[in-house]
């Protein structure tokens, strides 16, 4: 206890000497022997413990911490208040209404004449002369080629001496037949007066008919000749080709010194159209679509040559007789055509659209509405539904029956829609969005607006 309250007045002491000295004493000596040391240089403060350190250290990190959180809290408030959300769904809508709609079936087809004629030679030869080409308008009865009729001109020679030949030998079996009828009536005289042998008369009599049937034979000969010749003639007639119609001239498959050979078939040698302001399209309808098409049905088709200039037909005739290539099977549906102006030639291929049905005040709707479904909508095939917007503006599905359909517009048989009511045909889009994230080349196709 002394101790300390001497200690405590060595303290006091020291803090009233002059500034630069330092008094040192010595707890429990006397005052006397305390010295007086000078101090080197000032005093310096006293250094914070050691414990303190880490507590200061805490709440520096601490402070800035929360400093970074409020400033990054201020950050993410004035994004979120200044970003926009995200824009409202915009639907694109169509108005029911009323008007025409034609069905049609589409199919490929290939101009031809009405009426064309295969013009051939039913003999063998080689053409000596062509009196008809491409292209060349020909009349009936016109001889249009001719074939080298030397060698037939030589069989109705020898057809003619053959002939000849027959007739000297009925003349000559005439005679002999007249010879043997004198003798049979002679011997018959004289087998009455008993001169000769019965045997005598039978002979006679049996010359006199084998001479009747020499005579026959050598007709039957003489007919044969004439026949023979009537042939020759009737080929050396046909080595001369005659059109058989009026016409024009729309295929020559053979020239001059061509040899032609009549032996199995007949060789095509002129394809002749009788009438061309008058075609027909064959077209080639799949069995499909074949239920829709009927005689006296309106068609339409465009040729590659002027494909922005329709004809107009009508349908004569629905073939029955199937057509299958590649287990496809399709039926010929002809249509024809006036063609006063002859743009159409033959073998062009013609784009078919033949009308199966028709109505001038259906009630109809966009075929868009038919095919929107919102996201997420199931698909049902046996129902089918347009999308129209309720009082709040969201959509709401309302089954209609469809029935015949065109390239826009189907139309609604049954259903509660009516002529202006709107329907939902897509989303509008606004132009250029999300276009800056895509990839180049991607985004450019058509947009619904």
């Amino acid at each position: 206890m002394k101790k300390d309250i001497g200690m405590n007045i060595v303290q006091a002491e020291n803090q009233r000497t002059v500034p630069g000295e330092l008094h040192l004493e010595i707890a429990g000596s006397s005052p006397a022997q305390s010295a007086l040391v000078p101090a080197p240089e000032p005093l310096r403060p006293l250094a914070p413990l050691p414990g303190q350190q880490p507590s200061l250290r805490r709440r520096l990190r601490l402070g800035l911490a929360l400093l970074v959180a409020g400033i990054g809290g201020l950050v993410g408030l004035a994004w979120w208040w200044g970003t926009p959300g995200p824009p409202p769904i915009r639907y694109k809508m169509a108005l029911v209404d009323r008007g025409p709609i034609s069905a049609f079936v589409t199919a490929t087809g290939t101009v031809n004449p009405v009426i064309s004629v295969q013009v051939g030679s039913q003999v063998s030869g080689k053409i000596k002369t062509l009196f008809a080409d491409f292209n060349s308008v020909v009349t009936q009865g016109q001889v249009i080629a001719q074939i080298d009729p030397a060698i037939f001109q030589a069989r109705v020679e020898q057809a003619k001496a053959t002939l000849r030949n027959a007739r000297g030998s009925l003349v000559k079996a005439q005679t002999a037949l007249a010879q043997r009828k004198l003798e049979l009536d002679r011997m018959t005289v004289l087998r009455r007066q008993e001169f000769v042998a019965q045997a005598d008369l039978d002979l006679a009599k049996t010359n006199f008919r084998d001479a009747e049937a020499q005579v026959e034979v050598i007709h039957a000969q003489v007919d044969q000749a004439q026949a023979a010749l009537s042939n020759a003639e009737l080929d050396l007639g046909y080595t001369t080709i005659y059109s058989p119609v009026n016409g024009i001239v729309v295929s020559r498959n053979v020239d001059v010194g061509q040899t032609v050979a009549a032996t199995l078939q007949t060789p095509t040698l002129f394809v002749i159209a009788q009438d061309l302001t008058r075609m027909q399209v064959d077209a080639n309808v799949s069995e499909s679509d074949i239920g829709g098409v009927a005689e006296g049905k309106e068609a339409s088709f465009t040729v590659d040559a002027y494909p922005k200039e329709p004809f107009t037909g009508t349908v004569t005739q629905v073939r029955n007789a199937p057509i299958s290539i590649q287990n496809v099977v399709t039926y010929d549906v002809v249509i024809e055509v006036n063609n006063r102006d002859l743009k159409l030639k033959p073998g062009m291929t013609a784009n078919v659209s033949i009308v199966t049905a028709r109505k001038d005040e259906a009630l109809r709707v966009p075929n868009a509405a038919l095919r929107f479904k919102p996201a997420g909508t199931p698909m049902e095939k046996k129902k089918t539904d347009v999308w129209t917007l309720d009082d709040q503006g969201r959509p709401q599905a309302v089954s209609v029956k469809i029935g015949i359909a065109d390239a826009q517009f189907t139309e609604v048989l049954e259903g509660p829609i009516r002529p202006g009511d709107s329907v939902i045909v897509g989303l509008e889009a606004s132009e250029g969005k999300d276009q800056k994230n895509l990839p180049p080349g991607f985004g450019m196709g058509p947009q619904m607006r």
